[in-house]
């Protein structure tokens, strides 16, 4: 019987080894997926992407982190047009810890495409690349790991990110028989940067364009040009957001005038030059500013510059009147385009991105831009926590690991607020 026994066991054994090896095989077949209660945040590295270019989103995914709680524009008390928009991601990791390593993340969007479609966890992160193709529009970018998931939103690609139009012409008054004038159109996003890749339409009422349209180049701008032998208007479209420009005739006086070479936002002054002929007996030279409120420049000769303050954001037509000694009055005009005013650019430095749990960081924001008074700080730590301050820098320690995502909004006197982001991987103290 003991022999019989020992003449069995090598078969027993390698039937054993052979069901190890076949369970090993499949189970790492099945991948690891994020744990029931675990919250998948989503952040883009821009906020708008120009076509067939890409972007890098980054996912975290923490265990026992916050429900969704997503943000939406809100509208101004003085009934003006809500702020546009930014990728929004629906959820915000709170207190908890980074998934496993090698935890699946798969990726899903509206328009373009997610490469790599799926990726594995390090630390609790994944990163991958938006790539847009050659379509416009709003993309949402969903992220889910088993039954956890989370969405970006209102990424804007090509055309949809266009905030403004801004258009100028070269020369912008012809010769009494007309010309040839240069049309340029730069699209700009929210954060007044050019948009490459953007169809732009135009369109006149007079004379000829070269071509009706045109797509901007990397710093945003598009040019056609038109043939006019009387004064005309140009007009370009984007999206449905436009912008036009004037482009007249030297009149018998001489009398011209243009606008600001640099755009111009509210509350800014606005420098006009008015010019007549040296040979012109000239009584005197109105302009009318377009917003209700005229100056007149009296008897002047040659060149003269004339400011004004605009209070809100438009497209106005600005008129010079030139009334010679004999009475006889010629007039031009020109466009002005006003900008809201811009937010200050503002990013954060961190003294230590990669501390420890309870270690003191300190945390710097740095503010860009055309500012007035900065009245205050308002920072938010991405554990749940806030905090305000008058300065740019504030100390901060975190209680659990993780990657903590910090904002601080900076809030001026006069002008709309300003918004930076930045992370820190916090790791377990080493013992």
């Amino acid at each position: 019987m003991l022999a019989h026994t020992r003449r069995l066991f090598p078969f027993t054994a390698g039937l054993v080894a052979i069901t190890i090896l076949s369970c090993a095989l499949a189970c790492d077949k099945v991948p690891l997926l994020a744990p029931t209660g675990s919250v998948i945040s989503l952040f883009a590295t821009s906020s708008t992407i120009p076509l067939n270019s890409e972007v890098e989103i980054i996912a975290n995914v923490i265990e026992n982190g916050v429900a969704p709680t997503p943000s939406t524009p809100t509208t101004p008390t003085n009934g003006a047009t809500p702020a546009p928009s930014t990728p929004t991601s629906t959820t915000t990791a709170g207190a908890g810890t980074p998934v496993q390593n090698g935890t699946l993340v798969s990726f899903t969007t509206t328009i373009g495409r997610i490469e790599p479609s799926e990726a594995r966890t390090n630390n609790g992160q994944v990163r991958v690349r938006f790539i847009s193709g050659g379509q416009s529009g709003t993309a949402t970018i969903t992220a889910f790991s088993g039954g956890a998931s989370g969405k970006l939103e209102n990424l804007k690609v090509g055309s949809a990110g266009a905030e403004r139009v801004l258009i100028s012409a070269s020369p912008q008054t012809l010769g009494p028989s007309g010309g040839v004038s240069t049309i340029t159109a730069r699209v700009e996003d929210v954060s007044g940067s050019g948009l490459s890749g953007v169809p732009v339409t135009f369109s006149t009422d007079a004379g000829s364009l070269s071509s009706a349209s045109a797509t901007t180049d990397s710093l945003g701008i598009a040019q056609t040009t038109l043939t006019t032998s009387r004064a005309a208007k140009v007009t370009a479209n984007v999206a449905g957001k436009t912008a036009e420009v004037s482009i007249g005739l030297n009149p018998r006086t001489g009398v011209t005038i243009s606008a600001p070479t640099t755009p111009v936002s509210a509350g800014q002054p606005a420098t006009f030059t008015v010019n007549v002929a040296a040979t012109a007996n000239i009584r005197d030279v109105t302009v009318d500013f377009g917003d209700g409120r005229t100056q007149s420049l009296g008897a002047i000769s040659g060149s003269t510059s004339v400011q004004h303050t605009y209070n809100e954001p438009n497209t106005y037509t600005v008129r010079a009147t030139a009334t010679e000694a004999s009475g006889f009055t010629e007039q031009v005009s020109t466009s002005v385009t006003i900008l809201p005013g811009q937010p200050p650019g503002v990013t954060i430095s961190a003294s230590d991105s990669t501390p420890t749990v309870n270690q003191i960081i300190t945390l710097t924001a740095t503010v860009t831009g055309a500012t007035s008074t900065i009245q205050a700080y308002q920072w938010e730590f991405g554990d749940g926590t806030t905090a305000t301050t008058t300065g740019p820098q504030i100390t901060k320690s975190y209680s659990t690991p993780g990657t903590k995502v910090i904002r601080v909004t900076v809030v001026q006197a006069v002008g709309p607020s300003g918004q930076g982001q930045t992370t820190v991987d916090v790791g377990l103290a080493l013992r």
